[in-house]
């Protein structure tokens, strides 16, 4: 079974992320900040990371830089799930490593749709 960190500081999208990916057979974690996201990282490196933007503490930015330099950090995963709709922020996060780009609001198919381009579900 495959893993997913969804980090994001709002509990309702990480409920809507964790609602969605269960039933594909994901195990998912979660963390509310990039912070917390590392520190989960550090003792076990997920297969995906749903990663919001804009968090206190440290944003999915710092995150994915930080994540990228860790041995193995290369090996996740990572989609952007963001408000930032702007080109300077889809070349921004592409630039620090992250391998797709999603906008909230999210549904299932949309994510579906990003999993199978990023290699996390067969397609």
């Amino acid at each position: 079974m495959q893993t997913c960190l969804v980090v994001d500081d709002s509990a309702v999208i990480r409920k809507v992320a964790r609602r969605i990916l269960e039933p594909l057979a994901f195990t998912v974690t979660e963390a509310e900040n990039g912070a917390v996201a590392l520190e989960q990282c550090l003792r076990a490196l997920p297969d995906g990371i749903l990663l919001d933007w804009n968090m206190p503490v440290m944003d999915g930015y710092e995150f994915l830089r930080s994540l990228r330099k860790l041995p193995g950090g290369n090996k996740p995963q990572v989609i952007f799930c963001t408000t930032e709709n702007d080109v300077a922020h889809i070349a921004k996060a592409l630039h620090a490593g992250a391998d797709e780009y999603i906008m909230k609001p999210f549904d299932k198919d949309i994510l579906i749709a990003k999993l199978k381009e990023v290699g996390l579900l067969a397609g």
